[in-house]
């Protein structure tokens, strides 16, 4: 809506009378006037600074004026924002890239492929018709079937754990697998899966519906780890493997191997356990929430129906930049990067300017393009829900109970029956915000449960009860921060309180191990040796 002259004028006059200095000169052309020549040495000389054209939305807030009278100049020039337009740029290139099909495609290469054609129910209520495992092996399964290693993989890792002659691309654990390895492939038939809610081969939200085939993106239903190892259970059965000489896995697939052992724990010989708990708790709850949220508040994220569109790559950046935070240490970064600016002769920037800055934010930009954004959010969810405790594992067995009528009813051909709550997704907040309380006043209160903290919790004693004769080893890394060693620890004496007299708890100080949570792939000597010797 346009101003009346009238008031226009108004406002000149009051500028005027407001600011004396203010003082009317001849018009002349906004490219001759003494503001714009300054404005345009200033603009050049930010130029020349940070290397990089201002944005586009700089100059297009710069609104050409008529004025009657002299604009004084800012005090100092604007800053420019050469990792923003980063991100426009990206986003630009993909809108034109995106007639050509969907971005990106998220493959590591070739695989193997098993389709189960029996649907999957799911500890929340979801129903999977059918759905795909991608997976690798390495090593020979012999003839007694009584060899096999199931390898669990972190949240976004793929099947492809090492090397193989389909695809000779390294993997995530290539020094850790091969003959003579911690893996031996000389005696033992290695397995590696993609997780069902991954992107790399396996079912999951980019994956097609079958019922539609329509991307279920933000239909498909929500995952446990509990699922994900049924999953995987059914690709034993297709091979013939009826018991697995060892579970062994890393961080996520560090609880994976648990589930494994209370699931099935008269189909595994042995529990490999490195960086892992037995039940998620509030710090990295917490973390993976941050990482969410900012994906979620990507506009291309569009409620998870973006594909064939631009990708949320600007949300997947920030939170793989969080993720990277929690992946390594505070010892490592001070000897690599310390306190370094990536060019101390350069004023300091809001855009990254620190040697770690730099670091973190190559770090999102070399991954927000090969993960698919809707797996993250399922799959990081479904390591929040994970809690082996007696009392959450009796209210799943409820719940699969109560929904095995689902289940039932599509394999009878009939409509699943829905579930009747309106609100069943909906957030409910409190009437009154949380407050803290000071801890007397809880204490006082009863509120505080108390409980010596070498005495593991008795409801995770008794959830774990199903691995009281499986020999375990439990590792953990003193600068990890994400799955901190207490957490190990907790795992390790829990297994003893039921009885378990097979534990091999190994805990590595900082002496031995600077890199974090991330340690158990690079670790080969300390990490690999432990395994190694444990698996005999």
């Amino acid at each position: 809506m346009s101003v009346p002259r009238r008031l226009e004028a108004s406002f000149r006059q009051s500028a005027i009378l407001r600011c004396p200095s203010l003082t009317r000169r001849p018009r002349l052309p906004i490219s001759q006037s003494p503001a714009a020549s300054t404005r345009q040495q200033s603009s050049q000389a930010l130029r020349k600074l940070h290397q990089h054209a201002p944005r586009k939305a700089q100059q297009a807030a710069a609104v050409e004026i008529e004025p009657d009278f002299l604009i004084p100049e800012p005090t100092n020039p604007a800053l420019s924002f050469p990792c923003l337009d980063a991100v426009e740029s990206r986003s630009a290139l993909l809108s034109r890239r995106s007639f050509a099909g969907p971005e990106p495609s998220y493959t590591t290469g070739n695989h193997l492929n098993f389709h189960s054609h029996q649907p999957l129910l799911l500890d929340w209520g979801g129903i999977l018709p059918e759905f795909d495992i991608a997976y690798e092996t390495w090593g020979t399964l012999n003839q007694e079937k009584n060899n096999a290693i199931l390898l669990h993989t972190g949240l976004s890792a793929s099947s492809h754990a090492h090397s193989t002659e389909a695809n000779p691309k390294p993997g995530w654990w290539e020094k850790f697998i091969g003959p003579g390895k911690p893996l031996d492939t000389n005696r033992y038939f290695v397995i590696c899966t993609n997780v069902i809610g991954g992107c790399y081969g396996s079912t999951g939200p980019s994956s097609f519906d079958p019922s539609n085939n329509e991307r279920y993106a933000t239909r498909f239903p929500i995952l446990t780890m509990e699922d994900m190892v049924r999953a995987q259970f059914r690709l034993l059965d297709n091979l013939g493997i009826d018991k697995l000489y060892a579970s062994v896995g890393s961080s996520m697939g560090g609880m994976q191997s648990l589930a494994v052992g209370v699931l099935f724990p008269e189909r595994v010989g042995r529990i490999v356990s490195i960086s892992g708990c037995a039940r998620s708790h509030p710090y990295s709850i917490a973390m993976r929430h941050t990482q969410r949220q900012v994906l979620m508040m990507d506009p291309n994220w569009a409620r998870g129906f973006y594909y064939d569109r631009i990708p949320p790559h600007g949300g997947m950046k920030l939170a793989r930049e969080i993720a990277t935070v929690t992946y390594r240490s505070g010892p490592e970064w001070e000897q690599r990067f310390g306190r370094r600016r990536a060019d101390p002769s350069r004023p300091p920037a809001l855009c990254p300017d620190f040697l770690i800055e730099t670091y973190l934010d190559h770090a999102g930009e070399k991954w927000c393009l090969e993960y698919d954004p809707n797996s993250l959010l399922y799959v990081s969810k479904a390591m929040d829900l994970f809690d082996l405790g007696q009392e959450h594992r009796n209210r799943i067995n409820r719940l699969r109970q109560e929904n095995s009528g689902k289940l039932q009813a599509f394999l009878d051909g009939r409509a699943i029956p829905s579930d009747t709550s309106d609100d069943i997704c909906n957030l409910t907040l409190p009437d009154r915000p949380y407050e803290e309380k000071e801890q007397e006043a809880a204490i006082d209160a009863g509120e505080v449960e108390t409980n010596d903290s070498h005495e593991p919790p008795p409801d995770l004693v008794a959830g774990l009860k199903a691995l009281t004769n499986t020999p375990t080893l439990v590792l953990g890394v003193a600068s990890d921060i994400l799955f901190p060693a207490w957490q190990q620890r907790e795992i390790a004496s829990t297994l003893k309180r039921t009885g378990n007299k097979n534990v091999t708890h190994i805990e590595l100080g900082e002496e031995k191990s600077l890199f974090g949570h991330d340690t158990f792939l690079l670790d080969l000597e300390n990490v690999g040796g432990a395994v190694k010797t444990f698996l005999g």
